[in-house]
Protein backbone atom coordinates (compact mmCIF):
# COMPACT_ATOMS: atom_id res chain seq x y z
CA UNK A 1 0.00 0.00 0.00
CA UNK A 2 1.41 3.40 -1.01
CA UNK A 3 0.67 6.39 1.26
CA UNK A 4 0.76 9.72 -0.60
CA UNK A 5 -0.18 13.29 0.20
CA UNK A 6 -2.13 15.19 -2.51
CA UNK A 7 -0.66 18.46 -1.27
CA UNK A 8 -2.08 21.85 -2.17
CA UNK A 9 -4.63 20.95 -4.85
CA UNK A 10 -4.98 20.03 -8.51
CA UNK A 11 -1.39 20.76 -9.59
CA UNK A 12 0.28 18.62 -6.93
CA UNK A 13 -2.36 15.88 -7.24
CA UNK A 14 -1.76 15.73 -11.01
CA UNK A 15 2.01 15.41 -10.47
CA UNK A 16 1.57 12.56 -8.01
CA UNK A 17 -1.04 10.85 -10.21
CA UNK A 18 1.33 10.94 -13.20
CA UNK A 19 4.10 9.38 -11.17
CA UNK A 20 1.85 6.68 -9.75
CA UNK A 21 0.63 5.82 -13.24
CA UNK A 22 4.25 5.75 -14.40
CA UNK A 23 4.95 3.03 -11.85
CA UNK A 24 1.73 1.23 -12.72
CA UNK A 25 0.28 1.52 -9.22
CA UNK A 26 -3.47 0.62 -9.32
CA UNK A 27 -6.02 2.66 -7.34
CA UNK A 28 -6.60 0.01 -4.68
CA UNK A 29 -2.92 0.14 -3.66
CA UNK A 30 -2.85 3.89 -2.92
CA UNK A 31 -3.80 5.50 0.37
CA UNK A 32 -4.40 9.21 -0.17
CA UNK A 33 -3.81 11.08 3.08
CA UNK A 34 -6.61 13.22 4.51
CA UNK A 35 -6.79 16.90 3.59
CA UNK A 36 -4.39 18.91 5.80
CA UNK A 37 -5.04 22.35 4.38
CA UNK A 38 -4.98 24.15 1.06
CA UNK A 39 -1.29 25.05 1.34
CA UNK A 40 0.04 21.82 2.86
CA UNK A 41 3.29 20.57 1.23
CA UNK A 42 3.42 17.49 -0.97
CA UNK A 43 6.02 14.83 -0.09
CA UNK A 44 6.08 12.43 -3.05
CA UNK A 45 8.75 13.88 -5.36
CA UNK A 46 11.19 11.11 -6.23
CA UNK A 47 9.20 8.96 -8.67
CA UNK A 48 9.48 9.23 -12.49
CA UNK A 49 6.85 11.42 -14.12
CA UNK A 50 4.65 9.86 -16.82
CA UNK A 51 3.43 12.00 -19.70
CA UNK A 52 -0.29 11.45 -20.15
CA UNK A 53 -2.79 12.20 -22.84
CA UNK A 54 -6.19 12.56 -21.23
CA UNK A 55 -9.37 14.23 -22.48
CA UNK A 56 -9.55 17.96 -21.82
CA UNK A 57 -12.93 17.32 -20.19
CA UNK A 58 -11.23 15.22 -17.51
CA UNK A 59 -8.77 18.02 -16.70
CA UNK A 60 -11.70 20.45 -16.35
CA UNK A 61 -13.57 17.97 -14.14
CA UNK A 62 -10.51 17.34 -11.96
CA UNK A 63 -9.82 21.05 -11.48
CA UNK A 64 -13.32 21.45 -10.04
CA UNK A 65 -13.43 18.26 -7.98
CA UNK A 66 -10.06 18.97 -6.29
CA UNK A 67 -11.64 22.16 -4.89
CA UNK A 68 -14.19 20.05 -2.97
CA UNK A 69 -13.66 19.29 0.71
CA UNK A 70 -14.63 15.61 0.33
CA UNK A 71 -11.57 13.58 1.54
CA UNK A 72 -12.19 10.78 -0.96
CA UNK A 73 -11.95 13.10 -3.97
CA UNK A 74 -8.27 12.34 -4.59
CA UNK A 75 -8.85 8.58 -4.75
CA UNK A 76 -11.98 9.07 -6.86
CA UNK A 77 -10.14 11.14 -9.47
CA UNK A 78 -7.25 8.68 -9.63
CA UNK A 79 -9.73 5.82 -10.05
CA UNK A 80 -11.34 7.62 -13.01
CA UNK A 81 -7.93 8.52 -14.46
CA UNK A 82 -6.77 4.89 -14.17
CA UNK A 83 -9.88 3.60 -15.89
CA UNK A 84 -9.43 6.08 -18.76
CA UNK A 85 -5.69 5.56 -19.30
CA UNK A 86 -5.08 1.96 -18.18
CA UNK A 87 -8.52 0.43 -18.36
CA UNK A 88 -9.27 1.46 -21.93
CA UNK A 89 -12.47 3.28 -20.92
CA UNK A 90 -11.88 6.34 -23.11
CA UNK A 91 -15.57 7.25 -23.13
CA UNK A 92 -16.04 6.97 -19.37
CA UNK A 93 -16.67 10.72 -19.02
CA UNK A 94 -19.82 10.44 -21.15
CA UNK A 95 -21.41 7.68 -19.03
CA UNK A 96 -23.57 9.59 -16.54
CA UNK A 97 -24.86 6.40 -14.89
CA UNK A 98 -21.39 5.17 -13.92
CA UNK A 99 -21.07 5.36 -10.08
CA UNK A 100 -17.61 7.01 -10.17
CA UNK A 101 -18.72 9.57 -12.74
CA UNK A 102 -21.99 10.25 -10.93
CA UNK A 103 -20.12 11.04 -7.72
CA UNK A 104 -17.53 13.19 -9.52
CA UNK A 105 -20.24 15.18 -11.30
CA UNK A 106 -22.01 15.72 -8.00
CA UNK A 107 -18.81 17.07 -6.41
CA UNK A 108 -18.19 19.25 -9.47
CA UNK A 109 -21.71 20.67 -9.23
CA UNK A 110 -21.30 21.39 -5.51
CA UNK A 111 -18.10 23.31 -6.18
CA UNK A 112 -19.64 25.40 -8.94
CA UNK A 113 -22.63 26.21 -6.77
CA UNK A 114 -20.31 27.24 -3.95
CA UNK A 115 -18.43 29.57 -6.32
CA UNK A 116 -21.77 31.07 -7.34
CA UNK A 117 -22.64 31.60 -3.66
CA UNK A 118 -19.29 33.28 -3.06
CA UNK A 119 -19.93 35.69 -5.93
CA UNK A 120 -23.42 36.43 -4.58
CA UNK A 121 -22.78 36.73 -0.84
CA UNK A 122 -19.39 38.38 -0.35
CA UNK A 123 -19.95 41.82 1.23
CA UNK A 124 -16.95 44.17 1.30
CA UNK A 125 -16.36 46.66 4.11
CA UNK A 126 -14.29 49.81 3.77
CA UNK A 127 -11.11 49.50 5.87
CA UNK A 128 -9.14 52.62 4.98
CA UNK A 129 -7.89 54.82 2.12
CA UNK A 130 -4.28 55.00 0.93
CA UNK A 131 -3.25 58.64 1.41
CA UNK A 132 -0.64 58.51 -1.36
CA UNK A 133 -2.63 56.76 -4.09
CA UNK A 134 -6.17 57.62 -3.02
CA UNK A 135 -7.20 53.98 -3.50
CA UNK A 136 -9.70 52.63 -1.03
CA UNK A 137 -9.00 49.31 0.67
CA UNK A 138 -11.82 46.89 1.41
CA UNK A 139 -12.08 43.52 3.11
CA UNK A 140 -14.69 40.79 3.32
CA UNK A 141 -15.25 37.58 5.26
CA UNK A 142 -16.77 34.44 3.71
CA UNK A 143 -17.18 30.89 5.02
CA UNK A 144 -17.22 28.41 2.12
CA UNK A 145 -17.67 24.68 2.51
CA UNK A 146 -15.05 24.00 -0.16
CA UNK A 147 -11.67 25.29 -1.34
CA UNK A 148 -13.07 27.63 -4.00
CA UNK A 149 -11.29 30.90 -3.21
CA UNK A 150 -8.77 30.68 -6.06
CA UNK A 151 -11.44 29.61 -8.57
CA UNK A 152 -13.82 32.39 -7.50
CA UNK A 153 -11.25 35.20 -7.31
CA UNK A 154 -11.12 36.28 -11.01
CA UNK A 155 -14.75 37.44 -10.77
CA UNK A 156 -13.85 39.94 -8.04
CA UNK A 157 -10.69 41.03 -9.84
CA UNK A 158 -12.79 42.00 -12.85
CA UNK A 159 -15.70 43.50 -10.90
CA UNK A 160 -13.65 45.47 -8.35
CA UNK A 161 -10.49 46.30 -10.28
CA UNK A 162 -10.38 49.94 -9.12
CA UNK A 163 -10.04 49.26 -5.43
CA UNK A 164 -7.71 47.22 -3.22
CA UNK A 165 -9.38 44.37 -1.42
CA UNK A 166 -8.96 41.14 0.52
CA UNK A 167 -11.35 38.24 0.98
CA UNK A 168 -10.64 36.21 4.11
CA UNK A 169 -11.96 32.67 4.58
CA UNK A 170 -11.04 29.64 6.70
CA UNK A 171 -10.13 27.82 3.47
CA UNK A 172 -7.74 30.34 1.93
CA UNK A 173 -7.55 34.10 1.41
CA UNK A 174 -7.13 36.25 -1.70
CA UNK A 175 -5.78 39.79 -2.03
CA UNK A 176 -5.84 42.33 -4.91
CA UNK A 177 -3.63 45.45 -5.06
CA UNK A 178 -4.70 46.75 -8.46
CA UNK A 179 -2.05 44.75 -10.29
CA UNK A 180 -1.71 41.27 -8.83
CA UNK A 181 -3.83 38.61 -7.16
CA UNK A 182 -2.09 36.83 -4.29
CA UNK A 183 -3.29 33.90 -2.21
CA UNK A 184 -2.49 33.06 1.40
CA UNK A 185 -3.53 30.42 3.90
CA UNK A 186 -6.95 30.54 5.49
CA UNK A 187 -7.64 32.06 8.89
CA UNK A 188 -10.08 30.73 11.52
CA UNK A 189 -11.90 33.93 12.51
CA UNK A 190 -13.47 36.97 10.89
CA UNK A 191 -11.01 39.93 11.04
CA UNK A 192 -13.52 42.49 9.62
CA UNK A 193 -16.45 42.30 12.04
CA UNK A 194 -16.81 46.04 12.70
CA UNK A 195 -19.71 47.61 10.75
CA UNK A 196 -19.18 50.43 8.25
CA UNK A 197 -21.30 52.86 6.22
CA UNK A 198 -21.71 50.33 3.42
CA UNK A 199 -23.84 48.08 5.60
CA UNK A 200 -26.58 50.70 5.80
CA UNK A 201 -26.43 51.03 2.01
CA UNK A 202 -26.79 47.27 1.61
CA UNK A 203 -29.87 47.24 3.87
CA UNK A 204 -31.46 50.17 2.02
CA UNK A 205 -30.80 48.46 -1.31
CA UNK A 206 -32.20 45.11 -0.16
CA UNK A 207 -35.35 46.69 1.29
CA UNK A 208 -35.92 48.49 -2.03
CA UNK A 209 -35.66 45.32 -4.14
CA UNK A 210 -37.72 43.07 -1.85
CA UNK A 211 -40.97 42.38 -3.73
CA UNK A 212 -43.68 41.00 -1.41
CA UNK A 213 -45.97 40.17 -4.35
CA UNK A 214 -43.45 37.62 -5.62
CA UNK A 215 -42.32 36.24 -2.25
CA UNK A 216 -41.64 32.50 -2.09
CA UNK A 217 -39.94 31.83 1.23
CA UNK A 218 -38.76 28.30 0.43
CA UNK A 219 -37.19 29.35 -2.86
CA UNK A 220 -35.64 32.42 -1.24
CA UNK A 221 -33.95 30.24 1.38
CA UNK A 222 -32.65 27.93 -1.36
CA UNK A 223 -31.13 30.89 -3.20
CA UNK A 224 -29.90 32.58 0.01
CA UNK A 225 -29.20 29.73 2.49
CA UNK A 226 -29.46 30.69 6.15
CA UNK A 227 -25.84 29.69 6.85
CA UNK A 228 -24.76 32.85 4.98
CA UNK A 229 -27.08 35.21 6.82
CA UNK A 230 -24.79 35.99 9.75
CA UNK A 231 -22.32 37.68 7.37
CA UNK A 232 -24.91 39.59 5.33
CA UNK A 233 -25.77 43.11 6.55
CA UNK A 234 -29.24 42.86 5.04
CA UNK A 235 -30.08 39.57 6.80
CA UNK A 236 -31.59 41.27 9.88
CA UNK A 237 -34.32 42.70 7.61
CA UNK A 238 -35.52 39.36 6.20
CA UNK A 239 -37.76 38.34 9.10
CA UNK A 240 -39.50 41.71 9.20
CA UNK A 241 -39.98 41.82 5.41
CA UNK A 242 -41.48 38.32 5.36
CA UNK A 243 -43.84 39.09 8.26
CA UNK A 244 -45.13 42.30 6.67
CA UNK A 245 -45.32 40.97 3.08
CA UNK A 246 -49.03 40.10 3.21
CA UNK A 247 -49.99 43.52 4.52
CA UNK A 248 -47.89 45.24 1.85
CA UNK A 249 -49.43 43.17 -0.97
CA UNK A 250 -52.92 43.88 0.41
CA UNK A 251 -52.17 47.61 0.46
CA UNK A 252 -50.97 47.44 -3.14
CA UNK A 253 -54.22 45.75 -4.23
CA UNK A 254 -56.38 48.23 -2.33
CA UNK A 255 -54.55 51.17 -3.86
CA UNK A 256 -54.75 49.86 -7.42
CA UNK A 257 -58.44 48.84 -7.17
CA UNK A 258 -59.78 52.25 -6.14
CA UNK A 259 -62.64 53.52 -8.39
CA UNK A 260 -60.60 56.48 -9.65
CA UNK A 261 -58.08 54.07 -11.18
CA UNK A 262 -59.36 53.49 -14.76
CA UNK A 263 -56.88 50.73 -15.57
CA UNK A 264 -56.23 48.70 -12.42
CA UNK A 265 -54.07 46.15 -14.17
CA UNK A 266 -51.66 48.77 -15.49
CA UNK A 267 -51.55 50.56 -12.14
CA UNK A 268 -50.85 47.27 -10.40
CA UNK A 269 -48.01 46.60 -12.79
CA UNK A 270 -46.61 50.05 -12.15
CA UNK A 271 -46.61 49.43 -8.42
CA UNK A 272 -44.87 46.10 -8.86
CA UNK A 273 -42.32 47.68 -11.16
CA UNK A 274 -41.58 50.35 -8.58
CA UNK A 275 -40.83 47.64 -6.03
CA UNK A 276 -38.76 45.46 -8.35
CA UNK A 277 -36.10 47.81 -9.71
CA UNK A 278 -33.60 45.08 -8.99
CA UNK A 279 -30.02 44.56 -10.01
CA UNK A 280 -29.93 42.34 -13.14
CA UNK A 281 -28.97 38.74 -12.63
CA UNK A 282 -25.90 37.09 -14.10
CA UNK A 283 -26.47 36.35 -17.77
CA UNK A 284 -26.28 33.88 -19.37
CA UNK A 285 -27.19 31.72 -16.38
CA UNK A 286 -24.49 29.77 -14.57
CA UNK A 287 -24.65 26.14 -15.82
CA UNK A 288 -24.08 24.89 -12.28
CA UNK A 289 -27.35 26.34 -10.94
CA UNK A 290 -30.12 24.00 -9.83
CA UNK A 291 -33.67 24.40 -11.16
CA UNK A 292 -34.69 26.33 -8.05
CA UNK A 293 -31.66 28.60 -8.38
CA UNK A 294 -32.34 29.12 -12.09
CA UNK A 295 -35.92 30.12 -11.32
CA UNK A 296 -34.77 32.59 -8.67
CA UNK A 297 -32.08 34.05 -10.93
CA UNK A 298 -34.46 34.44 -13.88
CA UNK A 299 -36.68 36.69 -11.76
CA UNK A 300 -34.18 39.51 -12.31
CA UNK A 301 -33.33 38.82 -15.96
CA UNK A 302 -32.97 41.99 -18.03
CA UNK A 303 -31.69 40.41 -21.26
CA UNK A 304 -34.54 41.91 -23.32
CA UNK A 305 -37.12 44.70 -22.74
CA UNK A 306 -40.10 42.40 -22.05
CA UNK A 307 -39.55 42.45 -18.28
CA UNK A 308 -40.51 46.12 -18.13
CA UNK A 309 -44.21 45.47 -18.81
CA UNK A 310 -44.67 42.05 -17.21
CA UNK A 311 -45.75 41.30 -13.66
CA UNK A 312 -42.78 38.97 -13.33
CA UNK A 313 -40.87 36.06 -14.79
CA UNK A 314 -42.86 32.86 -15.36
CA UNK A 315 -40.42 29.97 -15.06
CA UNK A 316 -41.02 26.30 -15.76
CA UNK A 317 -42.82 23.93 -13.42
CA UNK A 318 -42.71 20.20 -12.88
CA UNK A 319 -40.63 17.38 -11.35
CA UNK A 320 -36.85 17.43 -11.77
CA UNK A 321 -36.90 13.83 -13.06
CA UNK A 322 -39.70 14.36 -15.60
CA UNK A 323 -39.52 12.01 -18.58
CA UNK A 324 -41.34 14.51 -20.80
CA UNK A 325 -40.68 18.23 -21.14
CA UNK A 326 -43.13 20.55 -22.93
CA UNK A 327 -42.08 23.96 -24.24
CA UNK A 328 -44.67 26.55 -25.29
CA UNK A 329 -44.38 30.12 -26.56
CA UNK A 330 -44.72 32.58 -23.65
CA UNK A 331 -46.94 33.16 -20.61
CA UNK A 332 -50.33 34.74 -21.24
CA UNK A 333 -52.31 37.16 -19.08
CA UNK A 334 -53.38 34.50 -16.54
CA UNK A 335 -49.90 32.99 -16.35
CA UNK A 336 -48.33 36.43 -15.88
CA UNK A 337 -50.53 37.14 -12.86
CA UNK A 338 -50.29 33.64 -11.36
CA UNK A 339 -46.56 33.20 -12.04
CA UNK A 340 -47.18 29.66 -13.35
CA UNK A 341 -47.13 28.24 -16.91
CA UNK A 342 -50.23 26.98 -18.75
CA UNK A 343 -52.97 27.99 -16.29
CA UNK A 344 -55.07 30.07 -18.73
CA UNK A 345 -57.49 28.96 -21.50
CA UNK A 346 -54.70 27.43 -23.61
CA UNK A 347 -53.45 25.58 -20.55
CA UNK A 348 -56.90 24.13 -19.85
CA UNK A 349 -57.14 22.92 -23.46
CA UNK A 350 -53.68 21.39 -23.13
CA UNK A 351 -54.75 19.61 -19.94
CA UNK A 352 -57.71 18.05 -21.74
CA UNK A 353 -55.56 16.96 -24.68
CA UNK A 354 -52.90 15.48 -22.37
CA UNK A 355 -55.56 13.47 -20.56
CA UNK A 356 -56.88 12.08 -23.87
CA UNK A 357 -53.32 11.22 -24.88
CA UNK A 358 -52.82 9.29 -21.64
CA UNK A 359 -50.28 11.75 -20.18
CA UNK A 360 -50.41 12.92 -16.56
CA UNK A 361 -49.59 16.63 -16.35
CA UNK A 362 -48.22 16.28 -12.81
CA UNK A 363 -45.42 14.06 -14.15
CA UNK A 364 -44.40 16.52 -16.90
CA UNK A 365 -42.15 19.57 -16.88
CA UNK A 366 -43.85 22.54 -18.59
CA UNK A 367 -42.19 25.78 -19.54
CA UNK A 368 -42.10 28.47 -22.25
CA UNK A 369 -39.51 29.66 -24.74
CA UNK A 370 -40.00 33.24 -23.51
CA UNK A 371 -40.41 33.89 -19.79
CA UNK A 372 -42.19 37.29 -19.81
CA UNK A 373 -45.65 38.19 -21.13
CA UNK A 374 -45.52 40.41 -24.24
CA UNK A 375 -48.69 42.45 -24.68
CA UNK A 376 -50.30 45.71 -25.76
CA UNK A 377 -53.19 47.42 -23.92
CA UNK A 378 -56.72 47.52 -25.31
CA UNK A 379 -58.91 49.26 -22.74
CA UNK A 380 -58.61 47.16 -19.60
CA UNK A 381 -57.46 44.11 -21.54
CA UNK A 382 -53.90 43.04 -22.27
CA UNK A 383 -53.67 41.64 -25.80
CA UNK A 384 -51.03 38.96 -26.47
CA UNK A 385 -48.23 39.90 -28.87
CA UNK A 386 -45.93 37.36 -30.55
CA UNK A 387 -42.30 37.63 -29.34
CA UNK A 388 -39.76 38.54 -32.00
CA UNK A 389 -36.54 36.70 -32.87
CA UNK A 390 -34.38 38.88 -30.61
CA UNK A 391 -36.63 38.25 -27.60
CA UNK A 392 -36.68 34.50 -28.32
CA UNK A 393 -32.89 34.38 -28.59
CA UNK A 394 -32.46 36.43 -25.41
CA UNK A 395 -34.49 33.87 -23.44
CA UNK A 396 -32.92 30.82 -25.09
CA UNK A 397 -30.18 30.33 -22.43
CA UNK A 398 -32.86 29.91 -19.75
CA UNK A 399 -34.72 27.24 -21.74
CA UNK A 400 -31.48 25.41 -22.56
CA UNK A 401 -30.57 25.48 -18.86
CA UNK A 402 -33.93 23.93 -18.00
CA UNK A 403 -33.44 21.31 -20.72
CA UNK A 404 -29.99 20.43 -19.33
CA UNK A 405 -31.36 20.05 -15.80
CA UNK A 406 -34.38 17.96 -16.79
CA UNK A 407 -32.62 15.91 -19.53
CA UNK A 408 -35.99 14.53 -20.74
CA UNK A 409 -36.48 11.43 -22.86
CA UNK A 410 -39.17 13.25 -24.82
CA UNK A 411 -39.29 16.96 -25.75
CA UNK A 412 -42.58 18.39 -27.06
CA UNK A 413 -42.42 21.75 -28.86
CA UNK A 414 -45.72 23.65 -29.00
CA UNK A 415 -45.70 26.06 -31.91
CA UNK A 416 -43.22 28.00 -34.01
CA UNK A 417 -41.74 30.06 -31.17
CA UNK A 418 -40.77 26.97 -29.17
CA UNK A 419 -39.34 25.39 -32.32
CA UNK A 420 -37.39 28.56 -33.17
CA UNK A 421 -35.95 28.65 -29.65
CA UNK A 422 -34.84 25.03 -29.27
CA UNK A 423 -33.99 24.22 -32.90
CA UNK A 424 -32.25 27.54 -33.45
CA UNK A 425 -33.97 28.34 -36.74
CA UNK A 426 -37.45 29.21 -38.10
CA UNK A 427 -39.62 26.13 -38.63
CA UNK A 428 -43.03 25.78 -40.32
CA UNK A 429 -45.07 23.73 -37.87
CA UNK A 430 -47.75 22.56 -40.30
CA UNK A 431 -45.12 21.13 -42.68
CA UNK A 432 -42.84 19.59 -40.07
CA UNK A 433 -45.17 18.53 -37.25
CA UNK A 434 -44.69 15.13 -35.68
CA UNK A 435 -41.44 13.39 -34.82
CA UNK A 436 -38.25 15.31 -35.58
CA UNK A 437 -34.62 14.18 -35.64
CA UNK A 438 -32.84 16.28 -32.99
CA UNK A 439 -30.89 13.87 -30.75
CA UNK A 440 -28.88 16.74 -29.25
CA UNK A 441 -32.09 17.90 -27.53
CA UNK A 442 -33.76 14.63 -26.52
CA UNK A 443 -34.18 11.03 -27.60
CA UNK A 444 -37.55 11.92 -29.11
CA UNK A 445 -38.57 15.42 -30.22
CA UNK A 446 -42.18 16.13 -31.17
CA UNK A 447 -43.30 19.29 -32.94
CA UNK A 448 -46.96 20.25 -32.87
CA UNK A 449 -49.22 23.30 -32.78
CA UNK A 450 -49.73 25.49 -29.75
CA UNK A 451 -53.14 25.00 -28.07
CA UNK A 452 -53.87 28.72 -28.49
CA UNK A 453 -53.95 28.05 -32.25
CA UNK A 454 -56.88 25.69 -31.68
CA UNK A 455 -58.70 28.30 -29.59
CA UNK A 456 -58.49 30.81 -32.43
CA UNK A 457 -60.05 28.53 -35.08
CA UNK A 458 -63.56 29.88 -35.90
CA UNK A 459 -64.99 26.79 -37.61
CA UNK A 460 -66.17 24.11 -35.11
CA UNK A 461 -65.54 21.24 -37.55
CA UNK A 462 -62.02 22.41 -38.31
CA UNK A 463 -61.38 22.95 -34.61
CA UNK A 464 -62.47 19.38 -33.81
CA UNK A 465 -60.29 17.95 -36.58
CA UNK A 466 -57.24 19.94 -35.52
CA UNK A 467 -57.78 19.01 -31.89
CA UNK A 468 -57.77 15.30 -32.83
CA UNK A 469 -54.49 15.80 -34.71
CA UNK A 470 -53.08 17.62 -31.68
CA UNK A 471 -53.98 14.70 -29.38
CA UNK A 472 -52.41 12.29 -31.88
CA UNK A 473 -49.18 14.29 -31.79
CA UNK A 474 -49.12 14.19 -27.99
CA UNK A 475 -49.64 10.42 -28.05
CA UNK A 476 -46.29 10.09 -29.83
CA UNK A 477 -44.69 10.83 -26.46
CA UNK A 478 -45.98 7.56 -25.04
CA UNK A 479 -44.95 5.27 -27.87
Amino acid sequence: MRSVDPGEGFTSWREIARRMLGEGVPPQEILWEAERGLFAPSRVREMPTMKLKVPAAFVELAQSVTCHSEPSRWALLYQILWRITRGGERHLLTIASDPDMAKARMLEKNVRREIHKMHAFVRFKLIDTNVETGRERYAAWFEPDHFIVEAGAPFFKKRFANMDWSIFTPKGCVHWNGELLTFTAGIPNNPVENPDALEAAWRTYYRSIFNPARLKVKMMKQEMPKRYWKNLPEADLIGELIETSRERVKAMHEETLRPEKPAPNNAYLGKLKEMSAVKPCGYPPDPALSLAELAAASATCRACPLWEHATGTVFGEGPRNARIMIVGEQPGDREDVAGKPFVGPAGKLLDAALAEAGLDRTTLYLTNAVKHFKWIPKGKIRLHQKPDAGEIDACRPWVLSELKQIAPDVLILLGATAARSLLGKPVQVTKNRGLMESPELAGRVILTVHPSYLLRLPDPAMKAAEYSKFVADLKLAGI
